[in-house]
């Protein structure tokens, strides 16, 4: 279970570009479900994202996962902590040139390569990307490399996965085979998606909207 209580989250604090991007926004996901994250740009909808998922520390409020408060963890301890229990995929890949699509997917277990090789292979196969274990990221197309950039996230078999307009650089019919992907995956992980396109969360168990920093009341 994740929950934001009372987050707010201000940029440049005492300058005169300060900007609050979120403001007491309290929310709760339910395990191993699909959830989308709505709003216009610049809305705070990733700022949101990032705090819960322990990328950004809120200027105020707590995130709890399982009742433990992350921010209360120490630097290293939340790196740790995100590594083993969160799955990160962003609007851009971020694959590594020079690596295989397969060598990409095991980044994240880099000490433990041939224990999750099968595992990697496996998914990059469900993810219909069979032809592409030995291609490197300029050897394939937008959609691919953006099915490898999932495939990497879900490697360590993560309690959550995070996505950050994650067919945002997709035309539709590749951002609809992704978000099918994800949700057949939803009985593995809780799944958190930010997007402005609504029509890709047919499938999502919950919607929540923000609107100027602020949660619209209503969803979820």
């Amino acid at each position: 279970m994740l929950k934001g209580e009372g987050l707010n989250y201000i940029f440049d604090i005492g300058k005169p570009s300060e900007f609050q991007a979120l403001r007491d926004v309290s929310v709760q996901f339910g395990d191993k479900k699909l959830y989308g994250i709505l709003g216009p740009s610049g809305s705070g909808k990733s700022s949101l994202l990032y705090l819960l998922s322990g990328l950004r520390k809120p200027t105020k409020g707590r995130v709890l996962f399982d009742n433990n408060d992350i921010w209360s963890l120490k630097s290293n301890e939340l790196a740790e902590f995100r590594n083993k229990n969160f799955g990160f995929v962003f609007q851009r890949h971020f694959l590594i040139n020079y690596l295989t699509a397969l060598e990409n997917v095991l980044v994240p277990v880099n000490k433990d390569f041939k224990k999750y090789e099968g595992r990697a292979k496996e998914l990059l196969c469900d993810l219909g990307l069979e032809s592409c274990i030995k291609k490197k990221p300029f050897e394939m197309s937008g959609g691919q490399r953006q099915r490898v950039a999932i495939a990497r996230a879900l490697i360590n078999e993560p309690k959550i996965i995070f996505g950050d307009e994650p067919t945002a650089s997709l035309d539709h019919e590749n951002a609809i085979a992704v978000m099918e992907f994800l949700n057949s995956y939803k009985n593995h992980a809780t799944i958190i998606v930010v997007t402005h396109d609504q029509s890709i969360l047919k499938e999502a168990d919950g919607q929540i909207r923000i609107i100027d920093g602020s949660l619209k009341e209503g969803d979820l």
